[in-house]
């Protein structure tokens, strides 16, 4: 079976915390990421990669964000206790973020869509290192005000976040089913 068929999320709830992911492994982890096509080679993706204490700062970060990004009538308790949660439960939190040149030669489609090639590439190969791994994107970590708050300038924006960490227990293999191929491909020959 190959990689692509047999990768699944993997929730923060079912990685073992308490086992770190050498910072070895999230370097090639990166480097198979910064592999993706990009057009003009303008590699817009920026990648922060939080482990340690640093996970408790980034899901205070999403907090803050959450409490000003959201409209007063639509807060919601539940998400923004999520919002904290989550980056302590996984061992490694990557936040995810996309520099868009504001009338650029590149699309911002186009570089929206190679840092997400990129973030496939980062978990087919969290995947093939036996890592469980998930992108989550709520709504305050997919905009400009996230990127900066990385750190990033204004003509960033964010992505979400790639949580990773190793399966607790004998992870099983993907259950995803789809639909048949033949209702999403119109082969043309003439």
């Amino acid at each position: 079976m190959s990689l692509f068929r047999t990768r699944r999320s993997v929730k923060t709830a079912d990685m073992d915390i308490n086992r770190a992911v050498p910072r070895a492994l999230l370097t090639e982890l990166l480097e198979d990421a910064h592999r993706a096509p990009t057009h003009g080679l303008t590699q817009p993706w920026r990648f922060h990669v939080f482990t340690g204490d640093s996970r408790a700062r980034l899901g205070d970060g999403l907090q803050d964000l959450f409490d000003r990004l959201t409209p007063p009538g639509a807060h919601n308790a539940d998400k923004r206790a999520k919002l904290a949660a989550t980056p302590r439960l996984a061992p490694v939190a990557v936040a995810v973020a996309c520099r868009l040149e504001p009338g650029g030669k590149i699309p911002e489609i186009e570089e929206i869509a190679a840092t997400s090639c990129a973030v496939q590439n980062l978990l087919l190969s969290a995947h093939a290192h036996g890592l469980g791994a998930y992108w989550s994107t709520p709504p305050v970590a997919c905009t400009p005000e996230f990127a900066v708050w990385l750190g990033l300038d204004a003509a960033c924006r964010g992505l979400g976040v790639v949580y990773l960490g190793y399966p607790r227990g004998n992870p099983t293999t993907a259950q995803s089913p789809r639909n048949p191929l033949d209702a999403h491909v119109v082969f043309l020959d003439r």
